[in-house]
C-alpha cells in the first residue's frame, strides 16, 4: 500500500465518485469471486493520489498459500514497457539519445544480419522487424552474453515495413541503450531516476531476493479455447508467439525475477502503476515532480506507427514511444475502455494487467493479477469492462 501522503482522504477529495469507484471494484472482483482468478489488485488515482485500492483473493508465495493484500507484489509483465520507455525518454530529452539514429551506430554489436538499418524509434513502435528474436531471460544481467545474442539475431522482415508486437526483444535493446549512454545498469537507472524520486518504493525492475516472499506466484487458469471456439465468437485464432505458458511460469524462477526483464519483468503493486501514470499526467500539465518536460511526454504519446495495423484484427496500431494510444472507436482492441478518451495512453501486460492514464479526466489505473487465463476472449472482456468503468469515475 502506498505511503499516507499518496492516499486521498476520500475519493471525492480528488474528484472521484465513490459509487462509480465501487462499481469498478465490483467488476475487478468478479472473476475472483466466481473462482476464475486466484487474486486481483486494483488502484484508481487522480490528482496525484490513490482514490481507492482493493485486493481480492489468495496467492502463493514460493508455493506458500497466503491472503492477497494491498502489500502483495505482482509481476506486471508488459506494463513494464512503459516504464522502460519512460527511462529512455530522459535520455531523449537531454539529447543523448536520438530516435532517428540507427541502433548499430550506438550498439555496434547489434549491427549484423541485416539489422544495420534498424532505427531507435522502431524499437519503441514494434516495427523493428525482429519480434521473435530469442533471449534467455535469466541471462539479461550477463552483458557480454547479451551482446553475443544481439549479434546472432536476424530480421524477420524489413524494419519499418510492418507492425508486429515484439514481446521482449526490442526492449532488451532499449535497456542496453540506457546502460551504454548513462553508464548505469538498467534496473538501477529505473530505481534511482524514476521509482525513488516519485516515492514509489515498491516499484522494481529486478526484484531483490529478500522480497520474493511478497510476490504472487504466476498461475494459469481456465481452459484453452479451440479454433472452433474462436470461430463461434467471431474472433481470429491468435498467432503462435514466444509468450507461452512455460515462458510466463518462468517468472516464478528467482533468477528471472532478479534479472529485471525490460520488456516484462517489472514487479510492484497496482498503486505504483497508477501513481507512475499520475506523474506523467502531472508533468505534462506542468504541475508535476519534474522528471520529464511537458513536451517530452507529448512527443512520447504522439502516434508514430502511421497507417500500420495490427496483424490479428487489422486495427490501427497507434503506437507512440513505448505506449499504446487509445485513439478511435476501436480503442478496446488496444486494451482501453469504450469510455476512455482518444488521448488515453498506457500499456497492458500478459495475463490482463491494466495500466493507463487519461488526460481528459486525470484518471489513471493499475490492475494486476497473477492468474493467467487460458481464455483470451474472457480476459479481454474483463480488461475492457474494468477500464470502461474506471474511465468514467470522475465527478461530473
Amino acid at each position: 500500500m502506498p505511503r499516507e501522503p499518496f492516499v486521498a482522504e476520500s475519493p471525492e477529495s480528488v474528484g472521484i465518485d465513490s459509487a462509480k469507484l465501487e462499481d469498478v471494484f465490483q467488476r475487478a472482483e468478479k472473476e475472483v469471486r466466481e473462482g476464475t482468478l486466484p487474486s486481483a489488485q486494483i488502484a484508481i488515482a487522480r490528482e496525484g493520489k490513490i482514490a481507492g485500492m482493493r485486493t481480492f483473493g489468495r496467492v502463493t508465495h514460493d508455493g506458500r498459500d497466503a491472503e492477497a493484500t494491498n502489500e502483495t507484489l505482482y509481476c506486471v509483465f508488459s506494463s513494464t514497457k512503459a516504464i522502460t520507455s519512460a527511462a529512455a525518454w530522459m535520455l531523449i530529452e537531454d539529447g543523448s539519445l536520438d530516435t532517428s539514429a540507427r541502433v548499430a551506430e550506438l550498439i555496434p554489436e547489434f549491427g549484423t544480419n541485416g539489422k544495420e538499418e534498424v532505427l531507435v524509434e522502431q524499437l519503441f513502435t514494434h516495427t523493428a522487424g525482429f519480434p521473435m528474436a530469442p533471449f534467455p531471460p535469466a541471462e539479461f544481467q550477463n552483458r557480454a552474453r547479451r551482446l553475443e545474442i544481439f549479434a546472432r539475431w536476424r530480421l524477420n522482415w524489413e524494419p519499418g515495413s510492418r507492425f508486429v508486437y515484439h514481446p521482449s526483444s526490442s526492449m532488451y535493446v532499449i535497456a542496453e541503450l540506457i546502460e551504454r549512454i548513462s553508464g548505469v545498469p538498467y534496473g538501477a537507472f529505473v530505481r534511482e531516476r524514476i521509482a525513488k524520486p516519485l516515492g514509489l518504493d515498491e516499484m522494481w525492475v529486478g526484484l531483490p531476493r529478500e522480497m520474493h516472499g511478497r510476490l504472487a506466484d504466476i498461475q494459469h487458469v481456465g481452459e484453452a479455447l479451440t479454433p472452433e471456439d474462436f470461430e463461434a465468437a467471431g474472433m481470429p485464432v491468435p498467432p503462435i508467439t514466444e509468450v507461452t505458458e512455460d515462458a510466463l511460469l518462468g517468472f516464478n524462477d528467482p533468477a528471472v525475477r532478479e534479472a529485471g526483464i525490460p520488456g516484462g519483468g517489472g514487479t510492484m503493486t497496482a498503486a505504483e502503476l497508477a501513481l507512475f501514470y499520475q506523474a506523467l499526467l502531472a508533468d505534462e500539465r506542468g504541475d508535476g515532480p519534474g522528471l520529464w518536460k511537458a513536451e517530452t511526454i507529448r512527443d512520447a504519446r504522439r502516434i508514430r506507427s502511421g497507417d500500420l495495423r495490427d496483424p490479428v484484427f487489422g486495427k490501427p496500431a497507434n503506437r507512440g514511444l513505448g505506449l499504446m494510444i487509445s485513439g478511435d472507436e476501436t480503442r478496446n482492441y488496444r486494451g482501453f475502455g469504450h469510455t476512455n478518451s482518444p488521448e488515453a495512453y498506457g500499456h497492458g501486460g500478459a495475463g490482463g494487467q491494466i495500466a493507463w492514464a487519461d488526460p481528459a479526466t486525470g484518471i489513471s489505473i493499475g490492475y494486476c493479477t497473477n492468474g493467467h487465463d487460458r481464455n483470451p476472449i474472457r480476459q479481454a472482456r474483463r480488461g475492457v469492462g474494468i477500464s470502461s468503468r474506471a474511465a468514467i469515475c470522475a465527478l461530473t
